[in-house]
């Protein structure tokens, strides 16, 4: 049972002490020692406590990294960070998941990482001070921007066929996407609700969205 005492103390740990309490993962690697140089010394001497699928173990983040860029999938996601929102964190961990190619953070440059749970080190992440720099870069690398809102206008997620090549765009929580990137989007899809509440949790949307592409658009059993 986790106590208030249990949470208080997690509280003041790390992002990588977090994790290694949250994940059983491995101890030291026995002998004799893959002769690999993408595993990491350190993490063979004195075990591997990250939360990565068994093929990383001992992997050190460069090579994990590098590995993921040949597999990324052509999906990328935009987040806007104008309250210093608590999700953004939950959202990165999901696009870690979907091995996305690109997170984009929009506004402010510092963001709440607890949720990310590390995750981060293994995404590209571009960080843009304004929208208006955002859009430019999305029509500069021909990524079409979707918004994610359950605005006037926007169609149903389980109807909508999304491009292959684009960026799901998310709003802080709250208020959600802003008038100047609404017009910046090619078309606006929501996720159909079926009870009291007028939104989802920003994280959840944006894990719901993912899927929804991934479906159309990912390789399936490659998982």
């Amino acid at each position: 049972m986790v106590t208030k005492g249990t949470v208080a103390a997690m509280v003041q740990l790390s992002e990588d002490e977090v994790v290694a309490v949250s994940s059983p993962g491995v101890g030291p690697h026995p002998q004799p020692w893959p002769d690999d140089s993408r595993y990491d010394q350190e993490l063979l001497a004195e075990g591997d406590r990250r939360n990565v699928p068994d093929e990383f173990r001992y992997w050190s983040v460069e090579a994990i990294v590098a590995e993921l860029d040949t597999r990324r999938l052509p999906l990328q996601v935009a987040i806007q960070n104008w309250e210093h929102d608590f999700n953004i964190g939950s959202m990165v961990r999901t696009a870690n998941a979907f091995n996305v190619e690109r997170v984009h953070i929009i506004g402010r440059r510092r963001w709440n990482r607890r949720g990310a749970m590390v995750t981060d080190r293994y995404l590209h992440l571009e960080h843009h001070a304004s929208t208006a720099e955002f859009l430019a870069w999305l029509a500069e690398h021909q990524v079409v921007p979707i918004g994610v809102d359950n605005l006037p206008g926007s169609v149903p997620l389980e109807t909508a066929q999304l491009p292959q090549k684009c960026c799901l765009i998310f709003g802080s929580e709250g208020p959600g996407l802003t008038d100047e990137l609404v017009a910046g989007c090619e078309r606006l899809v929501a996720i159909s609700q079926y009870g009291s509440t007028r939104s989802l949790n920003a994280g959840a949307a944006a894990a719901i969205t993912m899927y929804h592409w991934a479906l159309q658009w990912a390789p399936r059993g490659e998982a």
